[in-house]
């Protein structure tokens, strides 16, 4: 069956299943409160600023432009415009986005990706004004792609190797392959599309183990594309399923399939989600890692306790969602519908004036380098709000 098929038909399926449905409740709640949070936190801002962090204390931290991260909180506004149909956050969307067009400028890495594409291509994609960001969203796509090796057949994902590596391939930068695909389809420009199913298919390849967990990293020669070593950066060991690593893995075949309809892709995404459900606690939230200390799989050591990942589970929801619309499994919506309804709890979900203004609380950045642990993080209120429109459109 095509892609197209498989959308329509699994579209059936699951329209009935939604009636009386308490994540759709939760949804206008959690609009609402966005409002509320993201109108507070842009009063904070100044035009450099980006909202990073928020402490346990609910201290709000800040990046600039050039963070990694800067795209999801236009891109969070972009998703508050989208399902309330509020003027004044598409404004206030389109503030934020504009800020970050000194990044064709400026010195980027893979990250790119995610800094334009949540932002300019949610634009893109809700309004009509695309000469306004066009330039950009093309721009940024074309600096993406000149980080493409044929030798290596990849994207390379950083330029400041620590002294470690030669050339690092993260499972990360598949998030980023939409940027180009997406681009290629509105300008007809095959060769990023070419670019993005050559990594997709050499991630593939190389990142996965036999149980379908993925690596971090893994390092290339960029003399003979070689594999030179296979490890992690942020999760608990080189042997270990860093929870926010196999989020990534499961949204970006997804991703990739619904991109260019390869099946390969699609057989990745399902054997990946398979495996998340069989390893995910019941309330749908994953530990940082899978074999953290703690967690239910865990070492027997205890030099780190147990601490969920609310990121992760936002980002494995939203893409549960896309995966049950191209397969019609039950048990992707049913692990999704899980997951929206343990994160717009009391325990992960922040009232009004909390938390720093953001949504999420308890989500985990890089454990191992001690760096923003237990803390709200822009990401995860984005793949949050991206899931439950997601999940409005069932």
């Amino acid at each position: 069956m095509n892609n197209t098929l498989r959308i329509f038909f699994c579209a059936l399926l699951v329209s009935s299943c939604t009636a009386n449905d308490p994540v759709i409740g939760l949804t206008d709640k959690v609009f609402e409160i966005a409002k509320i949070q993201y109108s507070a936190m842009d009063s904070c801002l100044t035009e450099r600023q980006n909202p990073c962090i928020a402490d346990k204390e609910g201290r709000l931290r800040t990046a600039g432009q050039g963070w990694w991260g800067s795209g999801f909180f236009p891109g969070s506004l972009w998703y508050v415009y989208e399902y309330t149909a509020d003027t004044g956050f598409r404004d206030l969307a389109w503030k934020h986005t504009d800020r970050l067009s000194v990044l064709i400028d400026g010195k980027t890495d893979h990250d790119i990706g995610f800094q334009i594409h949540c932002s300019y291509g949610n634009a893109l994609r809700l309004t009509r004004d695309s000469s306004a960001i066009l330039p950009t969203y093309i721009a940024a796509a074309q600096k993406l792609g000149r980080r493409f090796s044929p030798v290596t057949g990849t994207i390379k994902s950083w330029d400041n190797l620590r002294g470690r590596w030669t050339y690092p391939v993260i499972i990360d930068n598949m998030m980023n392959l939409e940027l180009l695909t997406n681009a290629a389809r509105i300008c007809g420009i095959d060769s990023l599309a070419s670019i993005a199913v050559s990594h997709a298919s050499t991630t593939m390849k190389n990142h996965f183990r036999k149980d379908y967990t993925t690596w971090h990293l893994v390092d290339y020669d960029p003399a003979t594309g070689a594999v030179i070593s296979k490890e992690t950066v942020q999760g608990y060991s080189d042997d270990s399923a860093w929870a926010r690593g196999q989020a990534w893995a499961l949204y970006g075949y997804t991703m990739m399939y619904r991109e260019t309809g390869i099946e390969d892709f699609f057989e990745q995404a399902v054997k990946v989600a398979d495996m998340l459900l069989d390893k995910l606690p019941e309330d749908g939230i994953p530990y940082w890692d899978f074999n953290a200390p703690g967690a239910p799989e865990g070492f027997s050591s205890s030099d780190c306790p147990p601490v969920r990942d609310a990121s992760a589970g936002a980002i494995m929801a939203s893409a549960f969602i896309e995966l049950n619309m191209l397969t019609g499994k039950k048990a992707y919506l049913e692990m999704a519908r899980t997951q929206l309804l343990t994160l717009g709890s009391d325990e992960y979900l922040a009232k009004p004036g909390e938390n720093g203004f953001f949504l999420l609380k308890h989500s985990v950045g890089s454990y191992p380098e001690g760096r923003d642990i237990d803390v709200a993080i822009s990401y995860a209120d984005y793949y949050f709000l991206e899931a439950l429109v997601r999940y409005s459109r069932l």
